[in-house]
């Protein structure tokens, strides 16, 4: 059976290049969302038993979208793909529930290395 992913960024491009980085050989069903509140109704849909998720975007952005996820325990497997890299950030989505924060542009070998880390393929 596929794994629903969810891939949660504002930028059409971003959201491609995400997919184009998963593993060929990993069974998943993709939905895009492009704001974080489309992406939460995405997750409460079941679309996302993993999240790859921007952190800046309109409507809602991806801190906030984790502390509801976190205040509503989804337990949602959710990796951060972000450009922002401060030590700040990183806490921040940490104590927030995510599992981990990959720094864009999205490399396939430091995708790979998450997904194995946490037991995701």
């Amino acid at each position: 059976m596929a794994t629903p992913i969810l891939i949660c960024d504002d930028s059409s491009f971003a959201r491609k290049q995400m997919a184009r980085a998963l593993p060929s050989d990993w069974d998943v069903e993709i939905t895009f969302a492009e704001n974080g509140q489309i992406g939460l109704e995405a997750i409460k849909a079941g679309k996302g038993e993993v999240v790859f998720l921007d952190l800046t975007m309109p409507v809602l952005d991806g801190f906030s979208v984790l502390k509801i996820m976190q205040s509503e325990a989804m337990g949602i497997n959710t990796i951060v793909i972000s450009a922002d890299i401060q030590s700040e950030a990183k806490k921040m989505v940490e104590a927030a529930g995510a599992l981990d924060f990959i720094r864009k542009p999205i490399s396939e070998d430091a995708l790979i290395q998450v997904l194995n880390k946490h037991n995701l393929l």
